[in-house]
């Protein structure tokens, strides 16, 4: 079986105050740690890919190891604004990056392939986006109001019930969009 490629960002593994700030419906440290792993988990298996869109543990070097090492998939890093810990331990990445342009297999377009703009943060418009590039990203933990008409949103934990989110996903996520192309035909 092909493996499936996952999006997500803003764990936050390691820091409590992200319980308060976010308004996680964790009582603990631990609690929100462990119920994030086995989310992670229960979504992900060991040969899935997973583009983690930043700030993945705002933890000590040595308890992010440790939870790298229990979260399944091959993990692509697009680095966020809290990376120091993650970045002590760059063999558990399949690639670290500051911004992706990645194109996936997709034969229901023209051209058979999905191009996805991958970047820690939201932007307003970003290359392609006039082609229906999608744009996925992080860092707002939900408080930036989702544009029905850009093909973009925010794949962190806090706006998918903690979840990693699919590229099934995303694909019906964008389906519902109103985004039209700005140079189409108009009658």
């Amino acid at each position: 079986m092909k493996p499936n490629i996952f999006f997500t960002a803003d764990h936050h593994f390691g820091h409590e105050n992200i319980i308060k700030f976010s308004e996680r419906p964790f009582a603990s440290l631990e609690e929100m740690n462990e119920e994030l792993i086995r989310r992670w988990n229960e979504k992900i298996g060991p040969d899935d890919t997973v583009y983690h869109l930043g700030d993945i543990s705002l933890g000590k070097s040595d308890f992010t190891k440790g939870i790298l090492d229990r979260l399944n998939g091959n993990i692509h890093l697009i680095k966020g604004n809290h990376e120091g810990a993650a970045l002590t331990y760059p063999k558990r990445f399949a690639s670290i990056r500051d911004y992706h342009e990645l194109r996936i297999d997709e034969p229901e377009n023209g051209n058979g392939k999905q191009k996805i703009i991958l970047f820690h943060y939201a932007m307003r418009t970003w290359n392609g986006s006039h082609r229906g590039v999608w744009q996925l990203y992080g860092h707002s933990h939900g408080t930036l109001p989702d544009d029905e008409a850009a093909l973009s949103f925010d794949v962190g934990v806090d706006c998918h019930n903690f979840y990693p989110v699919s590229y099934a996903e995303v694909k019906e996520i964008m389906q519902k969009k109103t985004w039209t192309p700005p140079f189409a035909p108009r009658n």
